[in-house]
């Protein structure tokens, strides 16, 4: 799902709330070294983010937040900020010239160069993390 999340708008943090956890507490954070990664170089989009780019320049940035349950990548379009909602159960990681992030069948793909490489530990925390939730929280029911 995206958002705009530019001002504050109580429905929207709900609803992320309710898809993705509440944001991690201080003593979690540091806990875990860091909830958020450094900006990143967006290469290529799917056709659903091209509205969300800056058509004028052909650097775009985004950067990478961690919730309980699953990632904000956050993109910056001028003055305006949106944000994808991606749960762990949809997340899907591939590393190859360049990093793509899927879910819900889009895409977001990052140039391979120092900004990247600055954030290969968090994309290694994140991987932990989405393997620590599937196997311990996702699919229980109330019956196991």
């Amino acid at each position: 799902m995206l958002f705009n999340t530019t001002y504050v708008d109580n429905a929207i943090t709900r609803e992320i709330n309710t898809l993705l956890g509440k944001p991690y507490s201080f003593l979690k954070a540091i806990q875990l070294k860091g909830t958020g990664s450094h900006r990143m170089m967006i290469e290529e989009v799917s056709p659903h983010f091209r509205n969300v780019l800056n058509a004028n320049s052909d650097i775009n940035y985004a950067n990478i937040e961690l919730r309980p349950k699953g990632i904000i990548l956050h993109i910056n379009k001028g003055l305006q900020n949106y944000s994808w909602i991606i749960p762990y159960f949809k997340l899907a990681l591939f590393q190859s010239e360049t990093l793509s992030i899927h879910a819900d069948g889009m895409f977001i793909k990052f140039r391979n160069n120092q900004f990247l490489r600055k954030n290969y530990s968090f994309l290694a925390k994140i991987v932990r993390l989405k393997e620590h939730y599937i196997q311990s929280d996702y699919g229980k029911t109330s019956n196991s």
